[in-house]
């Protein structure tokens, strides 16, 4: 789906959400909804702030907050807390099913989504006693690619210094 239309499924959701609260659909939840869906990154909420301050979209750090919580009821982001570090979010494309593994760096807090189709039904068509699934998460915690060379090189670097005394 191009980035137009799923700005537009999204806008649409969003109204749609907020008509049937009786919310109004301020300039400040476009921008952020437009901010939200130009990326497809997991991100941080202050990055969100920031990010919307360095573009000259003067937003206040509770109303970024309040409106993640709202695009969250509408089905518009999703929450996730990988370890120790402050949620992040993702924003969720409408009707579509977005099962995915997430695989968290658990040196530099890298998140990186990949797909595995067959895991993932799996795992969604499980039923246990007296509960059956909508959806899955998974959470796959290791080291990064990037992390990992940085510490091979740190381990030879000290190798090397080891060996001059």
């Amino acid at each position: 789906m191009k980035d137009e239309k799923l700005l537009a499924a999204a806008r649409a959701t969003l109204e749609k959400y907020l008509r049937s609260k009786g919310m109004r659909q301020t300039p400040e939840r476009l921008a952020l909804l437009e901010k939200i869906f130009s990326s497809g990154d997991h991100f941080f909420t202050d990055v969100l702030y920031e990010s919307m301050e360095l573009e000259g979209y003067h937003v206040s750090r509770s109303t970024v907050y309040a409106t993640l919580q709202l695009f969250l009821e509408a089905g518009l982001v999703k929450r996730h807390q990988f370890g120790n570090q402050p949620a992040q979010y993702e924003r969720l494309v409408p009707g579509a099913v977005g099962n995915h593994i997430h695989l968290v760096c658990s040196v530099c807090g890298r998140v990186k989504e990949v797909r595995d189709p067959m895991l993932t039904e799996t795992l969604c068509r499980r039923t246990y006693a007296g509960f059956r699934p909508s959806g899955c998460a998974l959470y796959v915690y290791g080291t990064c690619g990037r992390c990992d060379r940085a510490a091979k090189r740190k381990q030879r670097s000290d190798s090397r210094k080891n060996q001059k005394f």
